[in-house]
């Protein structure tokens, strides 16, 4: 039986590895991995939680929310004009876009605004729409996660682990 969880947990780990492009972090502890049940804010904060939330996110065909949302974190960072500009247009094309497969869910007020605002578009050229995707997740994949064999079975594994240790 041990064996078996072993070889499921380095299984694990590498299907986490191969998801293109996951944020590289540490292995979480099981505590960090209990809180993630208590706050979904705790879950987004933690590159671990979010990954794990992302190949959830997989399953239910709607990772193009956490992309999005990792997206404009990303876009917040910059400063530079020229780059702001250039990946404003990115995720414009990439999730907001109706031609857009990954296109995101946004209501028309939302979108009415991105498209005021991508005549300049700013690091904060997003922001409704980011928190409204949040919004979305926080709302409607999160208690379906917390309830998902992917999030059971990895606290089930973190708390065997630091039992043995």
């Amino acid at each position: 039986n041990e064996d078996r969880e072993r070889a499921w947990s380095a299984s694990r780990e590498t299907k986490l590895e191969t998801i293109p492009n996951c944020e590289a972090c540490a292995k979480p502890t099981p505590e960090e991995v209990q809180g993630w049940a208590q706050s979904f804010d705790k879950l987004m904060k933690s590159p671990a939680g979010r990954n794990v939330f992302r190949e959830f996110l997989r399953t239910e065909y709607s990772e193009e929310n956490m992309l999005f949302w990792l997206a404009c974190e990303e876009l917040k960072t910059e400063c530079n004009k020229h780059t702001i500009d250039e990946k404003a247009r990115m995720i414009y094309e990439d999730y907001i876009s109706i031609l857009s497969p990954k296109e995101v869910s946004l209501d028309s007020r939302v979108r009415e605004v991105i498209n005021r605002k991508m005549q300049e578009p700013s690091s904060h050229t997003f922001d409704d729409a980011q928190l409204q995707i949040y919004t979305l997740m926080h709302r409607d994949s999160y208690p379906r996660f917390l309830n998902s064999a992917i999030y059971k079975s990895l606290l089930q594994t973190v708390s065997h682990s630091s039992s043995e240790s």
